[in-house]
């Protein structure tokens, strides 16, 4: 069972919104919606790397960096540390992370990808719902049995607020689908498709199936594109994101050198026939792509899709590569520029093959 062990606070008051990151609309609310990641929040989790997970042998630089992480977050808006070692936590963010933001919870974790096993929330006539699916690690390839635990203890321990729903029966990670908050949902054939996901499905039943429990209208299904050494079968969000309604920033490879050029040449010509709900193209944004890292021979996937909208700002990972890292920042700029955008250093993270959006789940205002 998790127990909290610290609470949030911001000097006695809730945390307020600037509503012109928002560009100084009313939201829009639909009767039930999967909001998209710029709807407003109520703060984020993070799942912190300890000595049991695949971090140990970099443990202090892979802290190191959520720290970076954690101070980014907290001193913005609220901050859900998940570990089975708060005390550990609280002594390598003292006098570095606003504590006042921050709650802790405490339970046994497999790894620290929240995207992937955090909780996916609708929201119904403006209540939360927590959906918690399962998450096989990737389609079996690690161990997700704790992880799977998290969500339904972040409930039970208070830590999330809202219905909890048990949707354990599919496999469903935060990181392979992307929402423009009006219906659309985005997402890539090679992962929801995987075999080793929910392959007793058709597509068609898989789309049913989304249609009705996340209560989207209609699916767009990339079909190209991918990043040597992911993981994660084609994560949406190492790919291509929402950033509004309209605008879609991706990656976009120019070097025929490259061995990621022909894929993400055909990504980009199938994002140009895409349609918004006005039928008209979506205005698109190409992302740097990011020049070769590797690690004993492997190509580890580097990318600056994997950026985090909150509230007032956009945390995005940076590769030691000034020119890379300073087109991304002018880019996501562009595509929001009511928000701080913010360069975090994520050479740790790609080296267990994530970055930053992957470590990270927002939650909307009320469940935190």
């Amino acid at each position: 069972m998790g127990i909290i062990v610290g609470l949030p606070r911001s000097g006695g008051k809730d945390l307020q919104l600037n509503l012109s990151a928002f560009g100084g609309k009313q939201i829009e609310m639909l009767a039930t919606q999967l909001p998209a990641e710029w709807y407003p929040q109520s703060g984020i989790q993070l799942t912190w790397p300890h000595e049991a997970t695949d971090w140990a042998p970099m443990l202090d630089e892979v802290q190191e960096c959520f720290v970076r992480i954690a101070t980014e977050i907290a001193c913005r808006q609220r901050l859900l540390i998940v570990t089975p070692h708060p005390d550990d936590v609280r002594r390598q963010i003292a006098g570095r992370v606003e504590m006042e933001n921050v709650r802790f919870l405490q339970c046994e974790t497999n790894d620290t990808w929240a995207r992937d096993h955090g909780a996916i929330t609708l929201l119904e006539e403006g209540l939360p719902s927590l959906l918690d699916f399962k998450f096989n690690g990737w389609g079996l390839k690690f161990a997700a049995d704790r992880d799977n635990l998290i969500t339904r203890r972040a409930v039970e321990a208070g830590a999330l607020k809202g219905r909890y729903q048990n949707r354990l029966g599919f496999v469903l990670e935060g990181g392979s689908i992307e929402s423009d908050g009006r219906g659309t949902l985005l997402t890539t054939s090679e992962c929801l498709l995987s075999p080793n996901r929910n392959g007793q499905m058709t597509q068609a039943e898989i789309e049913d199936y989304l249609r009705s429990t996340l209560h989207v209208e209609r699916i767009l299904w990339l079909d190209h594109g991918y990043l040597a050494g992911d993981d994660t079968d084609s994560h949406i969000d190492t790919l291509a994101r929402f950033c509004s309604p309209d605008t879609i920033a991706y990656v976009q490879c120019t070097d025929p050198s490259d061995e990621h050029y022909e894929a993400l040449r055909r990504m980009e010509e199938q994002l140009r026939t895409f349609r918004t709900t006005a039928d008209a193209p979506y205005r698109l944004l190409p992302l740097p792509m990011a020049d070769r890292i590797e690690e004993n021979g492997e190509r580890l996937p580097a990318t600056y899709a994997n950026f985090l909208i909150m509230n007032e700002a956009v945390l995005y990972p940076t590769y030691r590569q000034p020119a890379n890292d300073r087109r991304a920042q002018e880019v996501l700029q562009e595509a929001f520029p009511g928000r701080e955008v913010v360069g975090i250093d994520c050479c740790a993270l790609i080296r267990q093959h994530g970055s930053l959006h992957c470590v990270t789940m927002q939650y909307p205002a009320g469940v935190m």
